[in-house]
């Protein structure tokens, strides 16, 4: 049994958070809209955790979600790499479960592994299977499904190419899906110890995947706003224009 946390304790945390933030709020108009490279500036003088900050930007979309022709998810691999030590899980058999090992995957099953995972123990951060798999995963829908886990065709995790498949997600590949409840597609594109040109790079390759995954459903503006934070940080607004080549992205 945990340890109680008292009143005062968590007070005082909340108070600390509360004057962090208002430092790193300083310097800055949170109302203006800065360029890509000028907010990674402004975002990297603001971090000052003990630890290596993750990135994370912010789109919205004018999408509904809730409806199917205005779904948007895909998978972008981040040419630098998302700086996270990530846990892949796959489903598979024979000499595909052995790809899977050689590849570096950090746990390998069929059957057991959906017995495992039905009881709640998921030692995994990306879960890949092979398509011959999916009858067994599908039953896991329920486990899976609102941890953001569970295998598609369209982000390719469910391949016959479980050695890629395990490599992208090792090398940086990251997936995106736009929220039900706002349209919003929210990642994590590198750490603050990353240089300003890696992350800016990363940034724009991950803006770019999120508009090719465009839906056929999707009317009028599809990127409304874009805003980059630390893990600790305030949110910085990104002019568009300096992420699409000049232009305002569609």
């Amino acid at each position: 049994m945990s340890a109680k946390v008292s009143p005062e304790v968590i007070k005082e945390a909340r108070a600390a958070g509360g004057k962090r933030m208002a430092e790193a709020v300083k310097g800055y108009d949170r109302n203006k809209f800065y360029a890509i490279e000028e907010a990674i500036k402004l975002l990297k003088e603001r971090a000052k955790a003990k630890f290596d900050e993750t990135v994370e930007i912010a789109i919205n979309l004018g999408v509904d979600s809730k409806h199917a022709d205005q779904i948007v998810r895909g998978v972008c691999s981040l040419p630098n790499g998302s700086g996270r030590t990530v846990r892949v899980g796959v489903f598979a058999k024979g000499a595909k479960a052995e790809e899977a090992k050689a590849a570096g995957a950090d746990v390998v099953g069929a059957d057991d592994l959906a017995e495992q995972v039905a009881k709640g123990v998921i030692n995994f951060d990306r879960c890949i299977a092979t398509p011959d798999m999916m009858g067994v995963v599908g039953r896991l829908g329920k486990v899976l499904g609102p941890r953001g886990l569970m295998p598609n065709p369209r982000v390719g995790t469910v391949t016959m190419d479980v050695a890629g498949a395990v490599a992208g997600a090792k090398g940086g590949s990251v997936e995106f899906r736009a929220d039900k409840s706002g349209g919003i597609v929210q990642v994590g594109v590198g750490k603050v110890s990353f240089s300003d040109d890696a992350l800016v790079e990363n940034i724009k390759a991950l803006v770019d995947a999120v508009v090719k995954a465009k839906p056929t459903g999707a009317k009028g503006t599809y990127v409304k706003r874009v805003s980059v934070s630390s893990s600790m940080g305030p949110g910085i607004k990104v002019d568009s224009a300096s992420l699409g080549g000049g232009q305002p992205l569609a």
